[in-house]
């Protein structure tokens, strides 16, 4: 299944899903993050951000780091970027820790 496949109302649904479970996340390991019209950014120690957003006109999830941007779309299972052959849980995950941030819990 790719994002095209997905109609507008389970792409919301996914994507809320998602966010919530990172917000929970974000949360336990007790980092800065604010969210406001599906944009998730977060605060990191060291004043650099990390930055998620919902794109609803292409059904993806967007991350934008200091080690680049990232597109991903729902592969039937996860969000997944085809061109870093990587999960958002996994890009997101590298990109906290590579900015300095601590190790997340499981997804």
């Amino acid at each position: 299944m790719n994002s095209h496949a997905l109609d507008d109302s389970r792409y919301h649904t996914l994507a809320d899903a998602t966010f919530a479970r990172i917000e929970q996340r974000l949360d336990d390991a007790d980092l800065d993050f604010e969210v406001s019209g599906g944009v998730l950014t977060i605060e990191m120690d060291d004043g650099s951000k990390i930055i998620l957003n919902r794109q609803p006109p292409v059904h993806e999830i967007w991350l934008a780091a200091k080690s680049g941007g990232f597109h991903f779309a729902w592969d039937g299972e996860r969000w997944f970027s085809k061109r870093e052959s990587a999960s958002l849980d996994e890009l997101l995950h590298r990109c906290i820790r590579l900015q300095g941030g601590p190790e997340l819990g499981a997804p």
